[in-house]
C-alpha cells in the first residue's frame, strides 16, 4: 500500500502542466507508467526524461527514484526516527521484512546506517562524474546530472537525462568515459548487493569468512555473473573498435541487467544470443534488501545447490559448511516458478496484443517484472493495454510477488499432514 499510495501521488505531480517543458497536461497512463518506473526502479518510459520533462518534473521523478530505492518502509522508519518518534514493535518487524534482516534486534541501528551509506555513496558517485558533466554542460546542470545519475545508478532505476543529445539515448554518447562507465558500474553493483552485505563488510572488511552465508553467496555470485558475460561480450558481441572501449561496454552489458536499464550500446545490433543472455541476468537480477530487482542471486543459488545435492545424493543442500534448510529450498522454488510463469504469461499477451516478435516481448517483459528498464525500443510504441501489463509488472517485481501473495492469500495451515506417497521424478 505504501508503494502504491507513492505511484498515485508520483502519477498526479506528474500530470500538472509544470511538470512538463511545453507546460501541458500529460495524459493519466503516461504519468502512471513514468511514476511507476520510477517508484519500482524500473527506467522504462515512455516519455523522454530528459526533453519532455521540466526541472520540476525531474526532481518528482529523481525523489520517487529515491524513496523507491531504498525502500518506502526504510524511508518512512527514517523519517519516524530522524524526528525523534518512537519505533514500535511492528514498525521494526515490517522493517526486518523491508531489508531482509534475520532478527528485529538491532534494525533501528540498521536503518541509521542505510541512510548514512546511502547519502554517503551517492554523493561520492556524484563528486566523480561531476567534472565530466560540468565540462560538457556547463556548472549547474552539470552538477543536476551529476546527481541525477549517481541516484539513479546507485538505485538501479536506470533513468537519464542524455535525451538532450539524443532521445532515448542513454549513456550511448559515454561508452568510452571510465570515468562514467566505472562509476555508474560501482554504483549499479553496490546498491544491487543488498545492505545487510554492507553491514558484513562495514563490520568486518576483508575477513569474509566472517561474513553471513548470505553475504558470501550474493558475492560470488555477483562476481561470477560479471565476470563471465563480460568475456562474452567482449568475444562474441564487440569485436570491433578500440580494446579499451570494447572492454567498458562489454563490462557494462554485464552489469547493468542487473538491474540498472542504464546502456552504452544499441541493443537492437546485440545478436539474439546477446539479448537472450541479457534476459538470463535480467530475470536473475540482484540480491534480496538491495535497490536491485529480479528473483534474486539467492534464489537461483539456492536452487543450484539443492540440484547438487540432489544429483550427489545428499539429504540437505550445503554451501560454505551451512546446511540449507527445505523451507528456503521450497520459497526459492515457488518463487522461480512464479516470476517465470508472470514473465511468458506477459510476453505472450503483449505480443498478441502488439502483433511483435516474440524475443523483442520478452526482453520488454523481463525488463518491467525485474524492473531493469533495457528496451529493444518498443516501449514508446505499446498501446494502453500492453503498458497496463508493464505497469502491473513492474509493481509486482518492487514489491515482490511473494509479498502480494502473502498480502492477497489467506493462510491456510493446520497441525496435522496428509499421507504421504511417492511419484516419480524425471
Amino acid at each position: 500500500m505504501g508503494f502504491l499510495g507513492l505511484i498515485l501521488a508520483g502519477t498526479l505531480c506528474l500530470m500538472t502542466p509544470m511538470a512538463s517543458n511545453a507546460h501541458i497536461w500529460t495524459s493519466f497512463i503516461d504519468a502512471l507508467f513514468t511514476s511507476t518506473s520510477a517508484v519500482c526502479v524500473t527506467g522504462l518510459v515512455v516519455r523522454d526524461t530528459g526533453t519532455y520533462w521540466s526541472m520540476f518534473g525531474q526532481t518528482i521523478i529523481l525523489l520517487l527514484i529515491q524513496i523507491g530505492g531504498v525502500g518506502v518502509v526504510t524511508a518512512a522508519v527514517s523519517i519516524a526516527l530522524y524526528s525523534g518518534r518512537k519505533i514500535g514493535l511492528m514498525q521494526r518487524s515490517i522493517m526486518q521484512d523491508a531489508i531482509a534482516a534475520p532478527q528485529v534486534g538491532g534494525i533501528v541501528r540498521m536503518t541509521g546506517f542505510i541512510i548514512k551509506a546511502t547519502v554517503a555513496i551517492e554523493l561520492l558517485g556524484a563528486a566523480i562524474m561531476a567534472p565530466t558533466f560540468i565540462r560538457d554542460f556547463g556548472f549547474w546542470r552539470g552538477v543536476w546530472f551529476a546527481v541525477f545519475h549517481s541516484i539513479s545508478a546507485f538505485c538501479n532505476a536506470g533513468f537519464d537525462l542524455l535525451g538532450v543529445r539524443e532521445q532515448y539515448s542513454s549513456l550511448t554518447s559515454y561508452a568510452s568515459s571510465p570515468a562514467i562507465n566505472l562509476t555508474i558500474m560501482s554504483l549499479i553493483v553496490i546498491g544491487g548487493i543488498g545492505f545487510l552485505t554492507w553491514e558484513d563488510i562495514h563490520k568486518f572488511g576483508l575477513r569474509i569468512r566472517k561474513y553471513r552465508l548470505q553475504s558470501k553467496i550474493i558475492l560470488t555470485i555477483t562476481a561470477i555473473l560479471i565476470v563471465v558475460p563480460t568475456v562474452y561480450f567482449y568475444f562474441a558481441e564487440f569485436t570491433a573498435g578500440a580494446r579499451g572501449t570494447r572492454f567498458l561496454e562489454s563490462m557494462f552489458m554485464a552489469v547493468t541487467p542487473r538491474t540498472a536499464g542504464f546502456n552504452t550500446v544499441d541493443l537492437t545490433k546485440i545478436s539474439e544470443a546477446g539479448q537472450f543472455l541479457t534476459i538470463l541476468l535480467m530475470l536473475i537480477g540482484g540480491a534480496p534488501g538491495s535497490t536491485a530487482g529480479g528473483m534474486k542471486v539467492t534464489t537461483i543459488s539456492t536452487l543450484f545447490l539443492s540440484m547438487r545435492s540432489s544429483m550427489l545424493q545428499k539429504r540437505y543442500a550445503t554451501c560454505y559448511g551451512r546446511r540449507l534448510e527445505m523451507d528456503i529450498v521450497h520459497a526459492a522454488a515457488t518463487v522461480f516458478f512464479l516470476y517465470l510463469s508472470l514473465f511468458f504469461i506477459g510476453s505472450v499477451a503483449i505480443s498478441r496484443i502488439e502483433g511483435l516478435p516474440m524475443m523483442a516481448c520478452l526482453f520488454e517483459t523481463a525488463s518491467a517484472l525485474n524492473t531493469v528498464g533495457l528496451t529493444l525500443g518498443i516501449t514508446t510504441k505499446l498501446h494502453t493495454a500492453s503498458r497496463i501489463i508493464l505497469i502491473c509488472y513492474m509493481y509486482i517485481g518492487r514489491v515482490g510477488g511473494m509479498t502480494l501473495a502473502f498480502a492477497a492469500l489467506k493462510s491456510s495451515y493446520v497441525a496435522s499432514k496428509m499421507p504421504a506417497e511417492k511419484i516419480m521424478i524425471g
